[in-house]
C-alpha cells in the first residue's frame, strides 16, 4: 500500500498535464478558427465591395449610354423637324436651293434652310469619304483614286457656295458657327477653319515628302498665315470702328426731338454700312480656305492627297464626336 500511493499521485499528475495540453490545443484550434473566420469575412467584404463597385460602374455606364442614345435621337428628331420646316418654306417660295439659281436670296428662314442644307452636305461628304477610305485601304490604282479625290475636293466647293448664299440672308449665323458643334466653334475663325493651322496638323500625316513638296507646303502655310493675319486685323478694325460709331451718339438733344432722331438715324445708317462689310470678310476667308485646299492638292501626289483628305475628315469628326460626348456626359 505504501508503494502504491506515490504511483497513484504520479498517474494523476500525468492525467492533469494531458488535460492541460488538450485544453491548450482546443484553445489554439478555436483561435485559429476565429482568425480564419475573420480573414474569410474580410475577403467576403472585399468581394462584396468590389461587386457593389462593379454594379455602380455598370449602372453609370448604362446611364451614360442611355443619355447618349437619347441625345442622338433628339438630334435626329430635330433634323427631321428642320427638313419639314424647310419643305414648307420651299413650298412658300422662301428658299432656293444651291442647286438652283444662286441669285435668289433667302429670307427670314435663311439660317434654318442653311442648317438643313449643311446637314445634307455633311451626309454626302461622309459617304464620299467612306468611298475614299475604302479605295485607299484596298490599294486602288492611281487613276481610280484620282477620280474619288477630285470628287471630294469638288464637294468642298459646294459648301463654300452654300455659305456664300446663306451669308446674304444671315451673315451673323454663318460667322457665329451656330451650324457647327460646340467643339468645332472653339476653333472657328471667320466662319470656318484656319488654313494655316490645318496645314500644321497635316504635316506629320503626309510624310515622307520630297524636299520640293516640303518647301511647297511650308510656303503655302506661311502665305495662308499672312492672309489670315491681314483678315483678322481687318475684322478687329471693323469692330473698333463700329463700336466708336455706336458710342458717338449725341445725348445732349432732348429725347424725341427731331435733331435727336435725325442723329440716331444717321448713326445707325453709318453702322449698317460698316456692318455690310462682314459678308466681304467671310467671302475672303472662305476663298482663302478653298484656294489652300486646291493648292495642297496640286503639291501632293494623288495618294498623298487622299491621305490628307482622310486626315482632315478624321480631325473634324473627332471634334464632332467630342461635342456629342460632352453633351451626353453624366451630371452628378
Amino acid at each position: 500500500m505504501a508503494d502504491a500511493s506515490p504511483r497513484t499521485d504520479t498517474s494523476t499528475d500525468d492525467t492533469d498535464e494531458k488535460n492541460q495540453r488538450f485544453g491548450r490545443g482546443q484553445m489554439n484550434a478555436i483561435v485559429a478558427s476565429d482568425s480564419s473566420d475573420r480573414s474569410k469575412d474580410k475577403t467576403d467584404q472585399k468581394t462584396l465591395r468590389r461587386l457593389a463597385q462593379n454594379r455602380e460602374a455598370a449602372r453609370k455606364s448604362r446611364l451614360r449610354k442611355k443619355a447618349y442614345v437619347q441625345q442622338l435621337e433628339s438630334s435626329r428628331l430635330k433634323l427631321t423637324q428642320l427638313e419639314q420646316e424647310l419643305q414648307r418654306a420651299r413650298q412658300q417660295g422662301i428658299f432656293i436651293s444651291s442647286s438652283g439659281d444662286q441669285s435668289h436670296s433667302m429670307s427670314g428662314n435663311g439660317a434654318l434652310a442653311f442648317d438643313v442644307e449643311y446637314a445634307r452636305w455633311l451626309e454626302e461628304h461622309n459617304r464620299k469619304i467612306n468611298e475614299l477610305r475604302t479605295a485607299v485601304n484596298s490599294h486602288a490604282g492611281d487613276a481610280e483614286l484620282r477620280i474619288i479625290v477630285d470628287s471630294v475636293t469638288t464637294h468642298f466647293d459646294d459648301i463654300f457656295r452654300l455659305k456664300g448664299t446663306a451669308a446674304k440672308a444671315d451673315v451673323f449665323h454663318i460667322l457665329s458657327g451656330m451650324w457647327k458643334t460646340p467643339a468645332e466653334r472653339c476653333f472657328l475663325w471667320i466662319g470656318g477653319f484656319r488654313s494655316s493651322e490645318l496645314l500644321k496638323l497635316l504635316a506629320n500625316q503626309l510624310e515622307p515628302l520630297t524636299e520640293q513638296q516640303f518647301m511647297g507646303i511650308q510656303k503655302l502655310q506661311q502665305s495662308s498665315q499672312q492672309a489670315e493675319d491681314s483678315l483678322s486685323q481687318g475684322m478687329e478694325a471693323l469692330q473698333q470702328s463700329l463700336a466708336e460709331t455706336l458710342a458717338n451718339g449725341s445725348p445732349s438733344a432732348p429725347s424725341g426731338s427731331s435733331g435727336n432722331v435725325a442723329n440716331y438715324m444717321g448713326q445707325m445708317a453709318m453702322a449698317m454700312r460698316k456692318l455690310g462689310t462682314l459678308e466681304g470678310f467671310l467671302l475672303q476667308a472662305d476663298n482663302l480656305r478653298q484656294q489652300t485646299l486646291q493648292q495642297m492638292h496640286r503639291i501632293l501626289t494623288t495618294r498623298q492627297s487622299a491621305r490628307a483628305l482622310l486626315a482632315i475628315n478624321d480631325y473634324f469628326s473627332r471634334l464632332r464626336a467630342l461635342s456629342s460626348l460632352w453633351l451626353a456626359r453624366p451630371r452628378e
